[in-house]
């Protein structure tokens, strides 16, 4: 199986089954067994394809004779990846562009005359490339949908639309957080090297290293041993926002899979207390007694739990409950890159389910104890309105200052990309009064 064919096959699983790029991808790297420079390739390809595709369709109007709407869907999937190439990757060669992506339509596309169409077309990209109109609007240039745009234009500060737009279609590296509890950041930088991979670190999170030129990540021997485990920055700031005790500490993450901000609060907790984590579905509960096995964190009890239901047994019992709640994700574009496509229709529901977890989850705080909420999104509604919401009902809770960021002082903080090198996310710390 070639780079080429795997991209192709993840592309086809997200157009006709709906799954996501990263998750389909994950699998079909696992299924074709590629080296880790055929796996780069085909990662740089999916995620280049699907954050280009309105651009690459713009360009695809101007090359066409007929509509793109007449092609077969295996067809445009080809023609894209050819496209892509031809237009946004330097080190590719022309000719193998087109020839690898005639010979995918020929393969996989039931109509024979697809491959004709793909050369044709191909070939035209080649000889107008310098000539085609350059798109002007956001939605085109950026591959946003205008309706996304809109929503993120409100709630976005001055200046910060574009700058978002431009990180949203980045490749950013793979951020790990270093297990200390059984390795230092240094030894595990000089282990990583000594695998192949570019390990640097963080230039402002502690513990925290920047990778590059992994190949498939789970197939390394240090990430077997448990030596990390893969979290954005910003979502670890939020644990560490928290300031956990290193011992002695009761904490329950209410919407844990996979995992990261257990991780985090049980090594920033020294391996001591006690961390329920949970999740509503059994196979992700699975999935985060895997992470806690393969990082050897003893302190850690995976359990299934229904977020929004109450607990009796856990009421006023947590020095710190966590609440990353479900939420619409469009703060990590950048990673799920298929996430700006997703219908904005059901947005407006979301706050709802989320002020009703933040309700049920602020019951098990003890007083004088933590409530955590944080979202992977910019959006005020899903946010700071939430939390506001939350506040005049609840006069036990008060806002308090985020210490791991010093420019803050309300409580609150939105990281936005663009601004920040991290996914968008915000954190509220809200302190239960004694």
């Amino acid at each position: 199986m070639s780079a080429r064919q795997t991209a192709l096959s993840v592309l086809t699983a997200c157009r006709r089954d709906g799954a996501w790029v990263n998750a389909a991808l994950k699998e079909a790297l696992r299924r074709d067994r590629l080296d880790a420079r055929d796996a780069a390739l085909a990662s740089f390809l999916c995620y280049g394809v699907t954050q280009n595709r309105m651009k690459l369709d713009f360009y695809l109007e101007q090359l066409l004779t007929g509509k793109r709407s007449a092609l077969h869907p295996v067809a445009l999937d080809c023609l894209r990846l050819g496209l892509y190439q031809i237009l946004e990757m330097d080190r590719i060669p022309d000719s193998a562009a087109v020839n690898e992506s005639v010979a995918l339509a020929k393969k996989y596309c039931p109509n024979p005359k697809a491959a004709g169409l793909v050369n044709a077309v191909l070939r035209a990209a080649l000889r107008q490339k310098d000539n085609l109109t350059a798109p002007t609007g956001y939605a085109e240039k950026y591959s946003h949908p205008d309706e996304l745009i809109s929503l993120l234009k409100k709630n976005l500060p001055k200046g910060a639309l574009e700058p978002m737009l431009i990180t949203d279609n980045g490749m950013p590296d793979t951020a790990v957080q270093v297990n200390t509890l059984r390795v230092t950041a240094r030894e595990a930088v000089s282990i990583l090297e000594a695998e192949g991979v570019t390990a640097k670190a963080h230039p402002w999170l502690p513990d925290c290293l920047l990778l590059s030129g992994t190949g498939s990540l789970e197939k390394l021997p240090s990430f077997q041993k448990g030596l990390y485990y893969v979290q954005d920055p910003a979502a670890h700031v939020s644990v560490l926002c928290a300031g956990l005790p290193r011992e002695g500490a009761r904490v329950l993450d209410c919407c844990a899979a996979p995992g990261g901000k257990s991780f985090a609060a049980a090594i920033a907790m020294g391996g001591k207390g006690q961390i329920i984590s949970c999740d509503i579905y059994d196979h992700k509960r699975l999935l985060l007694e895997k992470g806690v096995q393969r990082l050897g964190l003893t302190n850690i009890t995976a359990r299934v739990q229904d977020a929004a239901q109450f607990v009796p047994e856990w009421e006023n019992a947590m020095d710190c409950v966590i609440a990353d709640v479900p939420c619409s994700g469009l703060g990590i574009i950048r990673k799920k890159p298929d996430i700006r496509y997703k219908d904005l229709s059901q947005i407006h529901l979301l706050p709802e389910l989320q002020l009703a977890i933040l309700r049920n989850q602020a019951r098990y705080v003890r007083p004088g104890g933590v409530l955590l909420y944080s979202t992977c999104t910019v959006l005020r509604g899903e946010n700071e309105e939430v939390a506001a919401a939350f506040l005049a009902e609840n006069r036990e809770f008060v806002p308090e200052k985020l210490e791991k960021l010093p420019e803050n002082t309300t409580g609150m903080f939105t990281f936005i990309p663009g601004q920040y090198d991290t996914d968008g996310f915000f954190i509220c710390k809200l302190r239960r009064k004694p």
